[in-house]
């Protein structure tokens, strides 16, 4: 959410489903989660202190414990559908992309759907061999082969008509339908990725967060293309 409201985005719907309460619970009281707190028990008053809190406004959805990605978009359906588009991402994946850029992009070729595309890291680290001697470790490069999904899109509302139920899933049919139709814009990113598919790598991101070397949150946005 923070890497969308460095481009002015500050409406956000998010899409509950397992352990919804707790979500719930945490933006309900946001205040008192990021804030320092002075208790008067006389006077039965709570002032928040040193709090930084950000100007936004969140929905939170309860879209169903087993619905799948294309069903939840499909179950919120009324809240975006008087824009002439929408912003969507999952919740497990970090960048320093461009937000702003994929906006101006998709607004610039009329189609329905922009899909942010990166390169991915290899999936294990490799190593730099001189004189048939290991000289250095490097963690996870980016590979040579294709593209992918990274995560971030840019929609018409017109999409969700894809989308047939609950257990639709959003990376099959309505993505495959709009790619046949020549509907599906690449907005190509070429900085920092990282998804948080395992343990491994919620290990290399709390690292990057606790060196103050996030790219997510420290950098400006990269260029793209």
């Amino acid at each position: 959410m923070q890497i969308y409201s460095k481009f002015g985005i500050q409406d956000f719907i998010v899409c509950a489903g397992y352990k919804g309460y707790m979500i719930k619970e945490y933006f309900a009281n946001f205040a008192m989660h990021n804030s320092d707190v002075m208790v008067d028990m006389a006077r039965q008053e709570v002032t928040f202190t040193r709090s930084q809190l950000p100007p936004w406004r969140v929905y939170v959805a309860d879209t169903g414990e087993s619905t799948m990605t294309g069903g939840r978009l499909g179950r919120i359906r009324h809240l975006v559908a008087d824009d002439p588009y929408f912003l969507m991402t999952y919740g497990d994946g970090l960048s320093d992309v461009d937000i702003g850029g994929s906006i101006d992009f998709h607004r610039s070729h009329g189609k329905l759907a922009t899909m942010t595309v990166v390169r991915p890291s290899a999936r294990f680290g490799s190593t730099v061999i001189e004189d048939g001697l290991v000289r250095e470790f490097k963690e996870k490069p980016q590979t040579e082969q294709g593209l992918i999904n990274g995560g971030f899109f840019v929609l018409s509302p017109r999409v969700l008509d894809l989308v047939e139920n609950d257990q639709t899933i959003w990376e099959h049919e309505p993505l495959q339908k709009l790619a046949e139709a020549r509907q599906l814009a690449a907005w190509q990113h070429n900085g920092f990725w990282q998804p948080m598919d395992t343990l491994r790598e919620k290990h290399i991101l709390d690292e990057m967060w606790v060196s103050g070397k996030a790219p997510w949150k420290n950098s400006n946005p990269s260029a793209a293309s």
